[in-house]
């Protein structure tokens, strides 16, 4: 098949959306297809972009076996508003360097933003193919629950954007159950959206020593590690993490090791300061060849959301650590997916969010129970290996690809 595949994130970018399409991109690839990713520029999580992708409004590169298109529409300003106009230019660059494709087999679109799959519509229109819209956050709802949007008219207009791309895409995949409820309950026919959960190459995340090179480089070792890999948002409630530490400040054999950036790292480091907690540390994100040694270098692996996210999102980070057989520890709304997918796997233990006390509670079990973390470990690596692998993903991804290309998008 000739496979086009839309997103905003792309490595070198450094996090969980760059390095899910890559590896679906690479996958499918290897398998024989023709496949070409069409992106921005690089600058997401990216303290230094390589001069190759400066000064260019265009180019192409070849990326273990895919075909990746660049067209550049600047977003200038700080973080937060570089990421807003990011919803708006990011759709362009897709629509623009799409346009540069030969008449594809078929098109996935990575949703967020939602207006990429307006740019995967109109292109859809263009080259007469079909287009899948991959959902993996809910907009705008997850804005919503956040109280970030507010405005009711704003509101009304971005509700009829999202259900109108529902509507026009050939088929709807997300990676939750709760997930495909939300979309149902917009009007839409429970027979094109798919679940399709999201993947890992077992093959590259996987248990590794937990004391290694990385370990002995930043001083991880002799001491029980909780860790937190991964953005550091206004959605994770992290600020509870801090207070968690607070609690356990006089317990010199545990420390919190918060690997990551994002618009909260500053408020979390001042409010540590404040605190005069020592017990916890903070470095840059990891590149993706350094992530699974910062994984195994944690004897916990640490995911929190705070009490507004209403939408039933399963981090992708969950999955990390449970493919590199560490014990989960979350903190997340209980009426979510993830919880179930904790208890189903067996991985971890799941709280209540925003709960630092049992937090700490949480953390001091494990680090007196290393057979309990062990049997946790194990039993997270094998239910990745069985149900949730990248090998696994790409069959049904390609099968639900063949289907929708032999019934001419219908």
């Amino acid at each position: 098949m000739k496979i086009v595949l839309l997103s905003r994130y792309f490595p070198p970018e450094i996090g969980t959306a760059a390095n899910l399409f890559f590896e679906l991109a690479r996958g499918l690839a290897k398998k024989g297809h023709d496949v070409t990713v069409v992106t921005g520029f690089p600058w997401y999580n990216l303290e230094k972009v390589h001069e190759k992708y400066e000064r260019k409004l265009f180019m192409e590169e070849t990326m273990e076996g895919v075909r990746v298109i660049r067209t550049r529409f600047p977003a200038f300003g700080p973080t937060k508003l570089k990421l807003a106009l990011g919803h708006i230019t990011a759709p362009l660059s897709g629509l623009f360097g799409g346009l540069r494709v030969k008449k594809p087999d078929i098109i996935l679109v990575y949703s967020p933003p939602l207006f990429m799959a307006l740019s995967a519509w109109a292109l859809s229109l263009i080259k007469r193919c079909p287009f899948v819209m991959g959902v993996q956050d809910l907009h705008p709802q997850c804005y919503i629950d956040q109280g970030i949007l507010k405005n009711r008219l704003a509101i009304s207009v971005l509700r009829a954007i999202e259900k109108f791309c529902y509507k026009v895409s050939s088929a709807i995949t997300v990676h939750s159950e709760g997930n495909k409820r939300y979309i149902e309950s917009r009007g839409i026919d429970l027979k094109k959206i798919f679940i399709l959960h999201n993947w890992l190459d077992t093959d590259e995340m996987k248990p590794l020593p937990r004391h290694n090179e990385f370990s002995k480089k930043h001083g991880l070792d002799g001491r029980f590690i909780v860790g937190y890999a991964g953005t550091l948002g206004m959605s994770q409630g992290l600020l509870s993490v801090i207070e968690a530490a607070n609690l356990l400040k006089e317990k010199k054999d545990i420390e919190f090791f918060i690997v990551g950036d994002g618009i909260e790292k500053e408020k979390m480091i001042r409010r540590s300061g404040e605190l005069g907690i020592r017990n916890i540390r903070f470095l840059e994100m990891q590149t993706k060849d350094i992530y699974p040694w910062v994984v195994a270098s944690c004897d916990v692996g640490l995911v929190t959301l705070n009490k507004k996210v209403k939408t039933p999102v399963v981090p992708s980070k969950i999955l990390s650590m449970m493919a590199a057989g560490r014990p989960v520890l979350a903190s997340l709304p209980l009426e979510g997916d993830a919880p179930k997918l904790i208890a189903e796997s067996g991985c971890g233990i799941c709280i209540e969010a925003e709960a630092p006390e049992k937090l700490a509670e949480s953390v001091l079990l494990l680090s007196k129970d290393r057979a309990l973390c062990e049997r946790y470990g194990k039993q997270g690596r094998e239910y990745v290996a069985a149900n949730l692998s990248l090998k696994k993903v790409l069959s049904d991804i390609e099968k639900l690809f063949a289907d929708i290309i032999n019934r001419g998008g219908q």
